[in-house]
């Protein structure tokens, strides 16, 4: 974080009493940039809202979970560069000046920020507790998503104006926080009376949930499930806390939340992956996802997955390939190379003037997902096959496969851009599902099955989420039944194809914003070890035992 001073020069008195008199005017005309001013808390919504998946200001632009996303989905290997040994393909974290992988920490700090606190507060003197109890529910949200960014940050001291620099608390201590703050948000959204309404609430809100609160509740739940999902924590792992949370949480799609977008022509109003952003141009899908697609992937053996058409992009060849890693085109003909996500060849990085040829969430105006029920449905197989309910695991893990399906298939956008040879029929669905390779009997259900399935629905937008998962996993621990890896076929860089920084090891954090802490907050950087070359290696407190 960073607070602006704004110096004055001493003017002679002279001037200082020729000045005086007008000096009401001045002071009207040109507010004081450091003072609050009061605005509509409506107006304020809105702006909140679009940093949770990439912003623009004046100040600075893109700052939110997708930008970030650009860099973290090669971790994950959602997507690689079209080039070789690019640094983050490599597993690297930001080096020198740079503010790469910074933008969750912008997001959280400045781009909602003091913004988000005041539309609690002036919502609270205004009794409208709907939009307080939003507040409560992005600020928890945004907590959650900063440390699994970032491991340890600035809790106790975040937002206050008086300081210049700040100490980091632990992430135990900020995943405390998320809970409170989620159950204070629950409060507020059950409230009615004063300036409760629907109408008015939609007026900031039209662009996520167009000011119902019920969903907004089922938002909230659905971030203390994922609070609580910390499977490597033993004894206490509380999966029962887990199930209660999933199934208050998001279930049905039509309770998804979606950050929709206006789409006028104003970079600001557009999705952050669309061609007129022009985001990413040099990402292609890897190997890994293409191959679970394709029935390459050892779990999935021979099993074509219909969804492949909606959310990667098939070759000249009608295959559906894609890259590893630093490996360019990995030794691909051309013919087998995948278009890019706006459907142009491989070799092309340029954005097209229209997104007709896009598709899923690479088109100027399509949603971007930012909880799902399909992530709901595989979390709550997850908590229920490691506590031992494999049939229930099961009806979670198929319901999380319905749901994947349907979400691509029930949204327009999503849909309509597929060729109509592709699209899915319930056909289709019935067959992949009647599969046994996919669904096995319930004594047969693997944690592969399960994250692998959940990295397939949230390819894409559940960018955080999935590597939240994946490191969980440490990206190669084994399933404790097929002996093989739970993200079966998954090979992270190693070697020289490794970055240099990373001192053999794989990446488990992103260092905080560059352009704040590292040049100002020293001594805190210092006392977390963030000095280190290697700090983005530094395994976080979820995923320890």
């Amino acid at each position: 974080m960073k607070k602006i001073l704004i110096k004055f020069s001493l003017l002679p008195v002279t001037a200082m009493l020729l000045l005086s008199s007008c000096s009401k005017k001045i002071d009207e005309a040109f507010l004081n940039p450091n003072a609050t001013t009061r605005v509509p808390i409506e107006t304020l919504l809105p702006g909140i809202i679009g940093n949770m998946v990439g912003s623009s200001s004046a100040q600075g632009s893109a700052y939110g979970t997708a930008n970030d996303g650009l860099y973290v989905g090669r971790y994950i290997q959602f997507w690689a560069t079209n080039t070789t040994l690019n640094q983050y393909d490599r597993m690297g974290g930001a080096t020198g000046a740079s503010d790469i992988l910074g933008s969750v920490w912008a997001m959280h700090y400045y781009g909602m920020g003091q913004n988000l606190g005041r539309m609690i507060d002036w919502g609270i003197e205004e009794e409208k507790w709907d939009y307080v109890g939003v507040g409560y529910a992005i600020r928890a949200w945004s907590w959650l998503n900063l440390t699994n960014m970032y491991g340890e940050a600035i809790l106790k001291q975040a937002f206050d104006p008086s300081l210049l620099v700040f100490n980091y608390e632990t992430q135990e201590e900020i995943y405390d926080e998320v809970r409170r703050l989620s159950h204070i948000a629950i409060e507020y959204l059950n409230k009615t009376g004063g300036g409760v309404s629907q109408a008015n609430l939609a007026l900031g809100d039209q662009y996520f949930y167009n000011g119902d609160v019920n969903k907004w509740k089922k938002f909230v739940y659905s971030v203390l499930a994922r609070s609580f999902h910390l499977t490597n924590k033993g004894v206490n792992y509380k999966a029962d806390s887990v199930l209660y949370y999933c199934n208050l949480a998001i279930n049905s799609n039509t309770d998804n939340a979606y950050a929709k977008f206006a789409n006028s022509g104003i970079t600001g109003t557009s999705n952050f992956y669309g061609p007129f952003r022009s985001n990413v141009g040099t990402l292609r899908q890897t190997k890994f996802i293409a191959d679970l697609m394709s029935g390459v992937n050892t779990m999935f053996l021979g099993v074509s997955d219909p969804r492949a058409a909606y959310i990667i992009r098939e070759n000249t060849n009608g295959t559906y390939k894609g890259v590893r890693p630093t490996k360019g085109t990995d030794g691909l003909a051309t013919a087998d190379q995948p278009q890019n996500f706006w459907g142009g060849s491989f070799t092309s990085t340029a954005a097209p003037g229209n997104d007709n040829a896009c598709r899923y969430i690479f088109q100027n105006g399509s949603p971007f997902p930012i909880i799902t029920a399909a992530e709901i449905a595989f979390t709550k197989a997850e908590a229920l096959w490691i506590s031992g309910n494999k049939p229930g695991a099961l009806t979670a893990y198929i319901d999380g496969i319905n749901l994947s399906f349907d979400m691509l298939t029930g949204t327009p956008e999503y849909h309509s851009k597929v060729p109509a040879a592709l699209q899915i029929t319930p056909a289709m669905k019935a067959a992949y599902l009647a599969n046994p390779t996919v669904v096995p009997a319930a004594a047969n259900l693997t944690l592969s099955h399960i994250m692998l399935q959940k990295f397939i629905a949230m390819y894409g937008y559940g960018i955080i989420q999935t590597w939240v998962d994946m490191r969980r996993y440490h990206y190669t621990d084994l399933d404790p039944v097929t002996g093989m890896q739970v993200y079966a076929d998954f090979a992270a860089p190693s070697g020289s194809d490794l970055f240099t920084n990373n001192n053999g090891k794989l990446v488990y954090r992103a260092r905080p914003r560059y352009n704040s802490e590292y040049l100002y907050n020293v001594v805190a950087l210092t006392a977390v070890g963030a000095i280190a070359l290697d700090y983005h290696t530094k395994e976080q407190w979820f995923s320890q035992p």
